[in-house]
C-alpha cells in the first residue's frame, strides 16, 4: 500500500518520490526503462535523488529547477553541509538523457540555475530556454509542449529499442542462410535427377521405333521390346530412391554443418 509522509521535509519528500517508484514496481510491474521523471522547481530536487539511484532510468524531465535550496537566496558558489535539494552536486550521477526547460524571465528560481545544471549532464539534450517565460506560465507557450512530445518520441527510441531492432536483425540474418542453403537443396538436386530419367526414356524411343515398323513376324522382338522397356522403368524407380535418400542425406549434413558454425 502507498503511504506518504505528511511532515513537510526534505527528506519526506525523498521517501514520498521512493514510495511512489516501489508502487508502480511492485504493483504495476512497471521498469525503471518505461519511466521519465519529471520534477518542476523544488520538485526537481527529489526527482533528481531518485534518478541518481535508477542506471537505467529511460529519461529525466527538469522543469525550473534549481541548483540547491541556498543557491536560490544566494548566489554562492560552494555547498554548504546545511543546504537542501544539492541538485549541483547529483546532477552528474544521472545516466540517462535530460530535458531542462526554463524560462528567461523566471522571477522565483534564476534562468542560471538551469542553464549550469545542464551544462553539467552527462547526456545533454537539446534544452528549451523559453524567451520571456516566468517560473509559473511555461506551459502556456506552444512550444513548450512541441519540445517536450519531441523529446519523449526521441527517447522512446533510444538504446532499448535500438537493441531489440539489432536483434531482429541479426535473427534475420541467422534465419536467411538456412533459407537459401534449404531452397538450393530442394531445387539443384531434384534437376539433376530429372536429368538422369531423361537418359532412359531416349532409350525407351529407340525401343519403341523397331515396333512401329516391325510386321506381323516380329512379335517376339515386340515382346523383347517392352520387357527392355520394363528394366528400364525399374531402373529409373531405383534411381529416383537412391537421389531421395541422397537428398534427405545432404540436407542432414548441411544442417548439421550449419550447427557447428553457429557453435
Amino acid at each position: 500500500m502507498l503511504q506518504l509522509c505528511l511532515q513537510p521535509s526534505e527528506h519526506n519528500t525523498y521517501a514520498d518520490i521512493e514510495a511512489a517508484f516501489k508502487c508502480l514496481e511492485e504493483n504495476y510491474g512497471t521498469k525503471q526503462e518505461d519511466l521519465i521523471l519529471y520534477g518542476q522547481s523544488v520538485g526537481s530536487g527529489p526527482t533528481l535523488d531518485l534518478a541518481a539511484r535508477l542506471p537505467r532510468l529511460r529519461a529525466v524531465v527538469l522543469h525550473s529547477p534549481i541548483l540547491s535550496g541556498v543557491r536560490v537566496m544566494y548566489a554562492v558558489k560552494r555547498t554548504y553541509w546545511f543546504d537542501i535539494y544539492k541538485n549541483i552536486d547529483k546532477m552528474p550521477q544521472v545516466n540517462c538523457p535530460v530535458l531542462v526547460i526554463h524560462g528567461t524571465a523566471d522571477e522565483v528560481v534564476d534562468f542560471s540555475h538551469g542553464k549550469q545544471l545542464w551544462e553539467l549532464c552527462k547526456h545533454k539534450y537539446e534544452p528549451l530556454w523559453v524567451k520571456g517565460g516566468t517560473h509559473c506560465n511555461l506551459e502556456l507557450y506552444p512550444e513548450y509542449i512541441r519540445h517536450l512530445k519531441k523529446f519523449i518520441s526521441t527517447v522512446e527510441r533510444g538504446p532499448h529499442s535500438s537493441r531489440r531492432i539489432s536483434t531482429r536483425k541479426s535473427t534475420t540474418e541467422q534465419i536467411e542462410p538456412s533459407r537459401k542453403s534449404t531452397d538450393s537443396s530442394l531445387f539443384e538436386l531434384p534437376r539433376r535427377s530429372t536429368d538422369w530419367r531423361e537418359k532412359p526414356r531416349h532409350s525407351t524411343d529407340r525401343l519403341e521405333r523397331p515396333v512401329k515398323n516391325s510386321g506381323p513376324q516380329n512379335g517376339d522382338r515386340v515382346r523383347m521390346s517392352f520387357e527392355q522397356v520394363e528394366r528400364s522403368r525399374r531402373s529409373v524407380d531405383k534411381s529416383w530412391k537412391s537421389v531421395v535418400d541422397y537428398n534427405q542425406f545432404e540436407r542432414g549434413r548441411k544442417s548439421v554443418d550449419r550447427l557447428e558454425r553457429i557453435r
